[in-house]
């Protein structure tokens, strides 16, 4: 069976994005490069992508062709020396498909994740109990042992919001998620109360848009934007979809669901009456026997 290749980390696509630059401002084509190197453009291009982790001897020929400053090539060489460091260990996560273990990574290393969400609790505010019916429900082929390793993934996930410098996180929520009643009436109110409580950290934000606001721009789908800390790292867009998941990470992409996030904050309730709605709704299930 073929190893399951390591996903590319944000020190990786930091140093791929760093020699596209460094091509770029030496007016060099990859074909040039590969004349004057030897490195083929297949290999050039999956560097340039963050596809392929690059040898020290492959990238020593680069930075001594694009003739970057000692200084520079030190700081690409520290970052190749650290490419290969995950954001956490998953030792039992090894089947969970490698868009999703990518995420994870970038997740860790991340400053502030925005999340939009229409069907479902995002993931970091799920209970256990809740996040195990949504995974049942989604993946109906699944046998036991691949939903309890998925739900796993996902609890130990939600460590990034209670580490030493824990991740700021903002989440929009349509109310029909809040509304439909996963894994039993009890599991739902359980759920319910669990936001409300989590809601209570100063690092998390949740906001809620009502029935009431009619058509917004988060109709399509939902969409997750992780923002980095060093304005090196490029932030990106993660979209989990029936068509498979997907990484934007053009700035005119970026730009795009910033402005589409900034639209569904403004047709949200505030993050307080959006705490006493879902409150309400708890209460709901409860008067109706949760």
């Amino acid at each position: 069976m073929p190893q399951k290749k390591q996903p590319p980390t944000v020190r990786l696509r930091r140093l791929a994005a760093e020699l596209r630059r460094l091509r770029s401002g030496a007016d060099l084509s990859r074909e040039d490069v590969a004349e004057q190197t030897g490195i083929n453009t297949t290999t050039l291009y999956r560097i340039e992508t963050a596809r392929a982790r690059p040898q020290k001897r492959t990238l020593m020929s680069l930075v001594a062709l694009y003739e970057a400053p000692a200084e520079q090539r030190d700081y690409l060489v520290a970052l190749l020396r650290d490419a290969g460091q995950q954001g956490w260990l998953r030792p039992y996560h090894s089947d969970l498909p490698e868009e999703y273990t990518a995420y994870i990574s970038f997740e860790d290393e991340a400053l502030g994740v925005r999340n939009y969400e229409t069907s479902f609790i995002p993931g970091l505010l799920q209970d256990e109990d809740y996040a195990r019916a949504v995974i049942r429900g989604v993946l109906p082929t699944a046998t036991e042992g691949e939903v309890e390793d998925r739900v796993r993934a996902r609890i130990q996930r939600q460590g990034v919001l209670t580490k030493s410098k824990p991740l700021r996180f903002w989440a929009v929520v349509d109310e029909a998620a809040l509304r439909r009643v996963v894994g039993g009436s009890r599991v739902m109110q359980q759920q319910l109360r669990h936001l409300v409580e989590v809601t209570k950290a100063p690092n998390i934000t949740v906001q809620v848009i009502p029935f009431g606001a009619g058509a917004h721009p988060g109709m399509p789908g939902q969409f997750i934007l992780v923002e980095f800390e060093d304005p090196m790292d490029m932030d990106l867009v993660y979209i989990d979809s029936m068509a498979g998941d997907l990484f934007l990470e053009s700035d005119a992409e970026i730009r795009r669901y910033r402005s589409i996030f900034d639209n569904l904050v403004a047709v949200a309730l505030s993050p307080n009456d959006s705490a006493a709605l879902i409150a309400e709704i708890a209460q709901e299930r409860a008067r109706k026997g949760g």
